[in-house]
């Protein structure tokens, strides 16, 4: 088969809510297990279940002034990039800076900053509010305090396409690598949303699973009762380089990022195309950027929110590009939806399950969807051992965007 120009993914920085390092995750994906939980910061919200990171002590892992002065969705992307970098074998103190280059996916910012620091001012006075709520609150600032952690001076960028960012990031950082712009990008996504404000938000579209009796049954993916999503945090980086310089210095590889498409659906503000159209055309375009055919794609990390809209449209999707041949995971069923870094998270788990030969189950799946009108192959129960050659990974966001990264075994 004729291959598309691929980066390498050499490297894999995860904090998410199945934990904090690439062994920890892959360990709590292929379990099957739900993080979800009841939420003490939310006590007394009609939703009070989330799906955070366990564990994360920022002022350990960064320092006490640097946690201060930082809100946790950039907190969360710095500890990752730095798991990124170490893993790949490289060393941002050795590195030509100006040949690095850096782009997160991100949505809504420091939002549980810009909460907290508008009641102050609207509860106190305006020499209450912090010196550092705009820095702190602003979308862009994760990549310049990345690129500050690690020593980049080549582009840096925030990519905002919702619930699509991550995997719009990590197609941004493949073309930069292809055209020569930089030699290494730090790729990824990161989210850290959980705040009453927009949880409430969502609750009130109804995006969110009211199942706040049974947390850990709550997220389940083109299951036949689901009714929506259980918010998550996490962050999700990784180290791409070209397949000839990784190669050159001997780097494991994971697998290759080999073909990303974009695409709009004009549709909607909120609802994704009834068909899928758009999310299918980015498939099909992302497959034939890699040079891959349709019936090549042995697993595909769906999107899969667990809403009942999204979950019915995106099965009618990969079916109407894939068939049934492929084997579907959500592996949101297990970290709730990350929001702007899902589509990260779901690209380094795509790459492990390429580099492993295991294929993680979608969590609390009793039975499918009768109302799904095509045939999928949703893996369930059990992690699935399977060496496989090509997969794909799918994510869409509020606003139409859709996005699609085709990896391949290295």
């Amino acid at each position: 088969m004729a291959r598309g120009r691929g980066v390498a993914v050499t490297g894999i920085g995860l904090v998410t809510p199945a934990g904090i390092g690439v062994d920890e995750n892959w360990r709590r994906v292929l379990s099957g297990v739900s993080a979800a939980t009841t939420d003490p910061e939310l006590r007394g919200e009609r939703v009070d279940i989330s799906c955070r990171v366990p564990g994360f002590d920022a002022t350990a892992e960064l320092g006490r002034r640097n946690a201060w002065k930082l809100d946790r969705f950039a907190q969360l992307a710095i500890v990752s990039a730095r798991q990124a970098v170490k893993d790949a074998g490289l060393d941002c103190g050795s590195w030509d800076g100006t040949r690095v280059g850096v782009v997160i996916g991100n949505s809504l910012g420091g939002v549980a900053t810009l909460e907290k620091q508008l009641r102050t001012y609207f509860e106190g006075t305006p020499d209450d509010v912090s010196a550092l709520m705009i820095p702190m609150g602003m979308v862009n600032m994760v990549a310049g305090y990345v690129a500050m952690d690690q020593k980049i001076h080549g582009p840096s960028l925030v990519t905002a396409t919702a619930c699509a960012s991550g995997a719009s990031a990590i197609g941004t950082a493949r073309e930069w690598l292809l055209s020569g712009l930089c030699d290494v990008v730090l790729a990824g996504g990161t989210e850290s949303a959980i705040s009453p404000g927009t949880l409430n938000g969502l609750s009130r579209m109804g995006a969110l699973s009211a199942r706040t009796d049974d947390p850990a049954a709550a997220s389940r993916p083109f299951a036949h009762d689901r009714d929506g999503f259980v918010a998550g945090e996490g962050a999700a980086i990784l180290v791409l380089e070209r397949c000839e310089d990784a190669t050159a210095r001997n780097a494991r590889r994971y697998a290759d990022i080999a073909g990303f498409s974009a695409t709009s659906d004009a549709h909607h503000a909120t609802a994704p195309h009834p068909q899928g159209a758009g999310l299918a055309r980015a498939l099909r375009d992302a497959l034939s950027d890699a040079g891959v055919l349709p019936d090549e794609v042995e697993h595909v990390n769906a999107h899969g929110t667990s809403t009942p809209m999204n979950d019915l449209t995106e099965a009618r999707a990969l079916h109407s590009v894939l068939g049934d041949r492929a084997a579907v995971t959500s592996t949101k069923g297990v970290t709730g939806h990350t929001l702007a870094a899902a589509g990260a998270v779901e690209a380094a788990y795509t790459a492990l399950a390429l580099h492993h030969g295991a294929l993680p189950p979608t969590a609390n799946v009793d039975s499918l969807d009768p109302s799904i009108d095509v045939d999928i192959d949703v893996v369930t129960g059990r992690a699935r051992q399977k060496r496989i050659q090509v997969a794909a990974s799918t994510s869409l966001g509020f606003g139409g965007h859709n996005a699609a990264l085709v990896l391949t075994a290295a």
